[in-house]
């Protein structure tokens, strides 16, 4: 091995020396509450959006495998995401997905239907959870013990999984509806307002999927 190599090296295990030590100030909340045998995170996307559902992620993570790089989903690429996924589901001891659709979201406001989606993944969990690690909520009509941690899914490799199983499932869905309802851009703006979501909200009115009590200012 050359000299250039051998720096090479030394660079990725020092990168990866740094990751692990990310990863565990990412798990304190875990090792806090390591006695429980199933610890879940949870968190939700599409709070903010003009069109297309809420979405919550439950991910209960292996005690026995770390998965690094794991963040909160804003904060990583899409490609990274995507791979997140595939290893989160792959390794993961139990993973739920709740969804509560745009209709639902108008029937009760977002924060309830955000409350439902969180209620729904945790059903569609294979094992129940000794506790639930939540991103900034509590969530009402639960018998498991929650802690919620305020940027949670920047603070617990939990909440992050969940956070990144949650977005992938969501921004998927929404480039699906772009196929089928083109004209608003979704497949790029994945429902929120940017300015060709909005161009097209003007020119053609209203989609199935949006959300009547967030658009009407625009309509």
């Amino acid at each position: 091995m050359n000299k250039r190599e051998e720096e090479k090296l030394r660079r990725q295990e020092e990168k990866l020396e740094k990751e692990k030590a990310r990863i565990q100030a990412m798990s304190v909340y875990e090792e806090e509450y390591a006695s429980c045998a199933y610890i879940c995170g949870i968190d939700e996307v599409g709070r903010g959006p003009l069109a297309g559902p809420v979405v919550a992620g439950a991910v209960i993570l292996p005690k026995d495998h770390t998965i690094l790089y794991l963040n909160d989903s804003k904060k990583l690429s899409e490609k990274k995401r995507e791979m997140l996924y595939e290893e989160i589901m792959e390794h993961a001891v139990a993973t739920g997905i709740g969804m509560v659709s745009p209709v639902r979201i108008d029937e009760i406001n977002i924060l309830q239907a955000t409350y439902e989606a969180m209620r729904m993944a945790i059903s569609q969990l294979k094992v129940k959870p000794d506790v639930l690690l939540n991103d900034a909520v509590t969530i009402p009509g639960v018998d498991i013990p929650q802690v919620p941690i305020i940027k949670g899914d920047a603070k617990s490799v939990s909440i992050a999984a969940a956070s990144i199983i949650a977005k992938v499932t969501r921004d998927r869905l929404m480039k699906e509806y772009d196929q089928v309802i083109p004209g608003y851009d979704f497949a790029s703006n994945k429902g929120y307002g940017t300015k060709a979501h909005l161009a097209g909200l003007k020119e053609l009115g209203p989609s199935p999927i949006h959300r009547m009590t967030f658009i009407s200012k625009y309509i």
